[in-house]
């Protein structure tokens, strides 16, 4: 019995030790490294003096971080609730259709989520461009003239936030399309036998059965926004980027272009907390609203 137990935890072993080796590789030593040079004033490369909390304190007092903060957060808001919902209620559409006529309409959704981040700036630069367009004719017709979305501060981060929308939505489809796919039908039937309308189905069946997988896309969504970077990053050239600038682009421009990799690094740690923060607070939260 002793040896059985020996053996299998001796297989255990063997067979996690590849993932926790490379898992604290690759997560666990850069972050303690990250943390520690957060209290140095070390370039990019190179080793650095020891300035305790003086990074810190000039965290909290840079009016660039201040603003990347609040950019960040915006985007969140512009993003994670509006993309799960409207993942839901395509979701919700396409699971309504049946044979290939599902299957192309996924695929057509879905086909977005593929595509490198370079290719969606490309189509919506040339989309949104002002001379050639298309999405000029409609703005031009509400607004009586065409507008630079992305050289215009007050319409950059909704402008993005669009195309993340557009880009990323494909994925929250498959993902409620699966919980969609596990409910039984028979229980749609039953509720249609006690005169249930389709409003009433969703608020008693479908909403709380598809809650933990609500739960899911929330919490990735959350995260993803969060470290916000490649499409600001992208549509920005060419313009200002100080009122646009979010909290990992601001990461990029302190460390890599500044060198100054202890504060950078000092944005960093206050990035992570942010996102294990408000992680742990959201599904805090989803998993207190589900068991209700």
């Amino acid at each position: 019995m002793i040896k059985n137990r020996t053996a299998e935890v001796t297989a255990a072993l063997i067979l996690v030790a590849p993932f926790v080796l490379i898992y604290a590789v690759l997560f666990i030593y850069p972050t303690i490294q990250m943390v520690a040079m957060s209290f140095t004033n070390a370039p990019l490369i190179g080793e650095g003096e020891w300035v305790g909390l003086k990074n810190y304190a000039k965290m909290f007092a840079d009016r660039k971080f201040q603003t990347s903060v609040i950019n960040t957060f915006y985007f969140v808001l512009l993003t994670v609730i509006p993309n799960t919902l409207i993942g839901l209620a395509i979701a919700m559409m396409v699971n309504r259709l049946k044979g290939w006529q599902q299957s192309l309409i996924l695929a057509l959704f879905f086909l977005p989520y593929i595509l490198p981040v370079s290719v969606v700036y490309r189509i919506w630069n040339w989309m949104f461009d002002l001379q050639f367009g298309v999405m000029q004719y409609p703005i031009e017709f509400f607004t009586g003239q065409r507008i630079p979305v992305f050289r215009t501060p007050a319409l950059f981060l909704p402008a993005v936030a669009f195309v993340t929308i557009w880009w990323t939505c494909g994925f929250n489809i498959l993902l409620f399309l699966a919980g969609l796919r596990a409910i039984s039908p028979e229980m749609y039937e039953a509720a249609s036998l006690d005169n249930a309308g389709r409003w009433k189905q969703f608020t008693r069946i479908t909403w709380p059965l598809i809650w933990p997988v609500t739960a899911l896309v929330l919490t990735i969504q959350l995260i993803l926004q969060l470290k916000i970077f490649d499409q600001v990053y992208l549509f920005v050239q060419g313009g200002r980027a100080d009122p646009s600038m979010v909290m990992v682009q601001y990461i990029y421009v302190t460390a890599f272009q500044k060198s100054q990799g202890g504060y950078g690094a000092t944005i960093a740690v206050a990035l992570f907390v942010i996102i294990i923060a408000m992680s742990v607070l959201q599904f805090t939260v989803l998993r207190a609203r589900g068991e209700k």
